[in-house]
């Protein structure tokens, strides 16, 4: 049976990043939120990127300077709101020394002079010009910036090939993304956003000038009906169905879906700098150090021909990027050396270009009226302009809503980050001190998922068996029934995938387990 109606200003379809980032940022503003996600938060491109935030090095080559620099001032903006899931990093681009252009007519060696990026690998001199214009356009501050490296002296250059004599070394940002997800939906439901998740928006249509949504609430096998005086389409790769089936509408933008996927492999090098490599084909991988004990490599660039075919790293993907690290590493990395792979779709504004890897990353925000209410959509989009774009996308509503306040995200913590950048190691140390049953590893990772709420988590525990029932991996129930009450997991790998990356860890015994309890919590009434 239908639940009865409820009228609010935003129903948001969608709990991805820019979903949840539009929720919170209007909430914040005094909109009544509501947000519908068929899946889980940041269960299809949201939880699939390369975990940074940064402003696209190689989009100069693209002219895209507005995209990088509104991404290289987000860094630390961003930076600031949430230093326990995010955290600077170094990039180490080494340079190779036996760069050469071929080219043939006159016009072919011009295009190779100024844009040589369509022969493949940059020369020395147009990466530092890049990395140059890198440092100075987004009026840096926290973050270093670009240095030279000697790779016979520095422990980066241990773990690469000889032949690899120089490096320029920049900075960019980590960010957990899922996390991301999971604490700007916390922090919209805090302002008063009523946050769906596994419920699908099937149906959408105007009466009496406000939109009437059909909600499927899968979970309890319900309906439910919503008015609501605007919808963002904030779908992601669905953002072009939702407005064809959805609300039986003619798309007059086109989305382009590309794939993009990652190997995790075994730890291939024992510092903390990343490397940024260059392939023959004018593509750029990372090779970043993940989750302490591993390596994540990435990422590719292909199109994806349908939001509902569930995207897979390839055979042929894996050995593309096992091929194009081993071009690096001294030790060749190999299919043995694979622990783990994932692959998200992105959904690209489809500008007309002729490949995947050239498509904008740019977002493009459409007000459309035709249905006789106002519906957003968004298309594109990168996790770095999340918050800017939500920004963006509140001043598309406001002529909807009079009165509407001003921006308000920038330099407002999300929670759990209320402490200074740099202070992640005294806040391990102070939680070690409240609680001496944690280890250095395992307060490290409660510090980096929750920050200064990590002792409201734990609370009165006074050992590891007041936290109730170990899952594996040091996951306790406690931890768990949290991540059920405050941040809307439901199931096991809403928990050891996207609110944690445990699953690395446990076994398929360990997380069917969870699973099993999860479920019956659930149908106790909940997390307690």
């Amino acid at each position: 049976m239908p639940r009865d109606q409820e009228t609010v200003d935003l129903l948001v379809i969608g709990g991805g990043i820019n979903g949840c980032g539009i929720a919170r940022d209007a909430a914040g503003r005094g909109l009544s939120v509501t947000l519908a996600e068929m899946g889980d938060l940041a269960s299809a491109t949201s939880s699939a990127s390369t975990k940074l935030f940064h402003g696209g090095l190689r989009y100069l080559e693209f002219f895209e300077v507005r995209l990088v620099r509104e991404a290289l001032r987000e860094r630390e903006v961003l930076l600031r709101a949430m230093p326990h899931i995010s955290w600077p990093m170094r990039f180490v681009l080494p340079v190779h020394r036996d760069m050469r252009f071929e080219a043939g007519t006159p016009t072919s060696r011009l295009l190779t002079l100024f844009m040589p990026w369509m022969r493949g690998r940059r020369p020395a001199w147009l990466i530092r010009l890049g990395l140059f214009l890198y440092d100075h356009l987004g009026g840096r501050k926290i973050l270093p910036g670009t240095r030279t490296l000697d790779l016979s002296r520095d422990p980066a250059g241990g773990a690469i090939k000889d032949k690899f004599l120089k490096a320029f070394e920049y900075s960019d940002c980590w960010v957990e993304d899922s996390r991301l997800v999971a604490l700007n939906a916390r922090d919209a439901a805090a302002r008063g956003a009523t946050i769906l998740t596994r419920n699908k928006v099937t149906g959408a249509r105007v009466e009496d000038g406000l939109w009437t949504v059909t909600i499927e609430d899968r979970p309890r096998g319900e309906t439910r009906t919503i008015r609501a005086r605007m919808l963002v389409n904030a779908a992601g790769p669905w953002v072009g169905a939702v407005i064809r089936d959805t609300v039986h509408l003619e798309p007059r933008e086109r989305v382009r879906l590309v794939r993009g996927s990652h190997i995790v492999t075994r730890r291939l090098f024992d510092h903390d700098k990343s490397y940024f490599f260059q392939g023959t084909d004018g593509r750029i991988i990372f090779a970043i150090p993940y989750e302490t004990d591993f390596t994540l490599i990435g990422t590719t660039d292909a199109d994806h021909d349908d939001p509902d075919r569930a995207p897979v790293c390839t055979e042929a993907e894996q050995d593309y990027l096992l091929a194009f690290a081993s071009e690096y590493f001294k030790a060749p990395v190999t299919r043995e050396d694979i622990v783990w792979t994932y692959s998200g779709v992105r959904p690209l504004y489809d500008d007309g270009s002729s490949s995947a890897t050239a498509a904008t990353r740019d977002y493009v925000l459409k007000l459309d009226r035709r249905a006789g209410a106002p519906m957003l959509d968004v298309f594109g989009g990168k996790i770095t302009t999340y918050r800017r774009l939500a920004e963006s996308a509140l001043a598309k509503i406001a002529p909807v809503f009079a009165g509407l306040g001003g921006d308000w995200t920038a330099g407002v913590p999300l929670p759990g980050g209320d402490f200074p950048v740099g202070d992640v190691d005294r806040l391990i140390a102070e939680l070690r001190t409240a609680y001496p049953f944690l280890s250095d590893r395992w307060a490290r990772r409660l510090i980096r998922a929750y920050g200064t709420e990590a002792d409201g988590m734990l609370g009165a525990a006074r050992s590891r068996l007041d936290l109730g029932r170990d899952f594996g991996a040091d996951l306790t129930e406690r931890e768990v029934r949290w991540l059920m009450r405050v941040e809307f997991a439901r199931r096991a790998e809403d928990v050891v995938w996207r609110r944690s990356k445990l699953g690395l860890r446990m076994t398929a015994d360990e997380t069917a387990a969870l699973d099993r309890w999860m479920q019956e919590v659930a149908a106790e009434g909940g997390a307690g």
